[in-house]
């Protein structure tokens, strides 16, 4: 068995490696992770740490999840791809598990949220332009602070300049409106020149911004009355991540189309879009015509397994009641901890077990500070410590988390 000098030098040569083999598009911390159980990680040297981010809201399910893990190998070891020439058992039956527990009546499958968005603004583009006639209808409306992907589209869509900076020229026809303004957004699309209207439940890597009160519902009229596909992007929010399955269902609002990806394979890159039958036309196939759209990888068996179980799981573990116990255990810690720290803090935000600790300054250096003492979280909005755990997390992991976030906090 090596050493806990020689597991630091493995790590220390990894990294050495990686900056010379690597793209340098990352910021990484220093440290190599080598496995994971539950919500605790261990990196190549040996060191110990408690997850509070879930590999960014990935990893519903915590590290090594036994069924997960048994599932997926026994698929692997069965069928790994084929290709959506042919029908997939894996895939039919994780749509089928989508479509049971949503408003969706067809679902499409890729292999990230960025690929979902994209299938969601194709979805809303050629819905108005060979459903209903429309060809005119190409505007694409966003909020300001959005996060949607990184691709080219999805980078326009995006209502943060440093996401954009540097990739111009972007997709035109695409309008910016402030989150939760519904007059705003009432003054864009009574103009009848959008095709969708686009938005997270709860702005994620915005800064963990909830909606006010009616904000949906308003959208979803004016949708209505404007003939505009309204797109839910819940591939942070979704599969459990507020407390529900769906962000969207804390308002009782049901959209045309809704992106997800990360934790729906709980690790396991998969993303999808699901569609009601009406917005489902926008990507049907039509005699005579090209494939509207596709993806090679996109619905694999490997990746279908993982996202069935991930919700089977969800669902026979009383996991979405746990997420809301536990993230308004988050709350109750987060409040005190601004109480107690009022020149540091400023508020806590969120649902369920996504969750924000907004600062008075940049959250990167408390950030960097909590992973050297064994905490991984991660920064939202530039000034917001985010915690995202898995959904199996528990109130004392949550104790342990803040015991070291005001070690840090102490410290400043």
């Amino acid at each position: 068995m090596a050493t806990n000098d020689e597991n630091q030098q493995r790590q220390d040569e990894l990294i050495e490696t990686a900056g010379a083999v690597l793209l340098k598009n990352y910021l990484q911390q220093p440290t190599v992770m080598a496995r994971g159980q539950g919500v605790e990680l261990f990196d190549v040297s040996g060191k110990r740490f408690l997850d509070m981010t879930a590999g960014i809201s990935v990893c519903a399910l915590g590290h090594a999840h036994p069924e997960l893990s048994a599932r997926i190998a026994e698929q692997a070891g069965k069928l790994l791809h084929t290709s959506n020439l042919y029908f997939i058992e894996e895939q039919i039956l994780a749509a089928k598990a989508i479509t049971d527990r949503s408003f969706a009546d067809r679902v499409y499958f890729c292999n990230s949220g960025a690929e979902a968005n994209e299938a969601a603004l194709k979805l809303a583009r050629r819905y108005q332009h060979v459903v209903k006639g429309a060809p005119n209808r190409n505007l694409i409306v966003s909020t300001e602070g959005s996060f949607h992907g990184r691709s080219i589209a999805t980078v326009a869509i995006t209502g943060q300049e440093k996401y954009r900076k540097g990739f111009g020229p972007l997709l035109e026809d695409v309008a910016m409106v402030p989150y939760g303004d519904l007059g705003a957004a009432r003054t864009v699309l009574e103009k009848r020149e959008a095709c969708c209207f686009i938005l997270e439940p709860i702005q994620a890597e915005g800064g963990i911004i909830v909606p006010p009160a009616g904000y949906l519902q308003g959208l979803r009229d004016l949708c209505d009355a404007t003939d505009t596909i309204l797109i839910f992007d819940e591939v942070q929010t979704g599969v459990g991540r507020t407390g529900k399955l769906w962000g969207h269902e804390w308002d009782g609002v049901v959209p045309d189309v809704m992106s997800m990806a990360k934790a729906l394979g709980g690790g396991v890159p998969i993303g999808a879009i699901g569609a009601s039958e009406k917005a489902a036309e926008g990507l049907t196939f039509r005699e005579g015509g090209a494939v509207p759209h596709a993806s090679t990888f996109g619905g694999n068996p490997l990746a279908c397994s993982a996202a069935s179980t991930v919700l089977r799981v969800i669902e026979e573990q009383g996991l979405l009641a746990n997420a809301l116990h536990v993230g308004e255990h988050i709350e109750k810690r987060f409040n005190e901890l601004v109480q107690k720290y009022p020149e540091t803090l400023l508020e806590s935000r969120g649902r369920g077990l996504l969750r924000g600790l907004a600062m008075k300054t940049l959250a990167g250096p408390t950030y960097r500070r909590c992973r050297e003492e064994g905490l991984l979280v991660s920064v939202a909005g530039g000034t917001v410590l985010r915690f995202a755990p898995a959904l199996i997390a528990t109130t004392d992991n949550v104790d342990e988390a803040i015991t070291i976030l005001e070690t840090v906090l102490a410290n400043d």
